[in-house]
């Protein structure tokens, strides 16, 4: 792509906006950010530091280990992908579990926590030639873009894409799906930046 511009992806979750913007990078040689990760990696470090607890995010512990926290990411040569870094540690694997899927909606929602990420993935989109991909990317972190795109596709079928990926893990079709009709509620539903289908992006159904 000889013109840089940032691409932003908006969706529902389990929609195929990672894969999507993964082949738009790769197709186009940009640069690929995975923000669904940043959140999943700030959930997984409140579960490992007793931050939730009884399903509800401690807000003033968590406010002490905000600067504490450090997301980036790692391009792995050998799998041709992105791996999320946390403080230091690959956690790409771990991000992904059921576990954390079910807290992630409660941790994104908090104010301190967009605040925190949307600053650093501003940082990142600077130079251009950004894909990123979330819930905000749009109306929030890049409302200049260039190019918008909302995904979106039936909860049924997201929910069966989801299982189809964790069945090794023992959880049920029934659970993946509560789990994604809790987060499209709580994506949409949320006071600060929610789901919200950007002006002038382009709307796929890619059921």
């Amino acid at each position: 792509m000889s013109v840089k511009i940032n691409i932003a992806i908006d969706g529902h979750s389990s929609c195929g906006k990672s894969t999507i913007a993964k082949a738009i990078a790769k197709k186009f040689e940009m640069c690929y950010i995975d923000t669904g990760a940043m959140y999943r990696a700030i959930t997984l470090y409140c579960m490992n530091n007793n931050i939730i607890i009884d399903q509800q995010v401690n807000l003033q512990k968590l406010k002490l280990h905000l600067d504490k926290i450090e997301v980036s990411f790692h391009f792995n040569i050998e799998t041709g992908k992105s791996e999320t870094i946390l403080n230091g540690k690959n956690v790409e694997s771990e991000i992904r579990k059921h576990e954390v899927s079910s807290f992630v909606s409660i941790v994104s929602q908090i104010k301190e926590v967009r605040d925190k990420l949307v600053v650093l993935q501003r940082e990142i989109g600077k130079e251009k030639g950004v894909v990123m991909d979330g819930r905000d990317i749009g109306t929030k972190v890049f409302p200049s873009a260039e190019l918008k795109f909302f995904i979106t596709a039936k909860a049924e079928i997201r929910a069966q894409r989801r299982f189809d990926e964790m069945k090794k893990t023992g959880v049920s079709f029934q659970q993946v799906l509560d789990n994604l009709l809790q987060r499209d509620e709580k994506d949409g539903g949320r006071a600060i930046n929610p789901l919200r289908v950007a002006k002038e992006a382009i709307v796929i159904d890619n059921s």
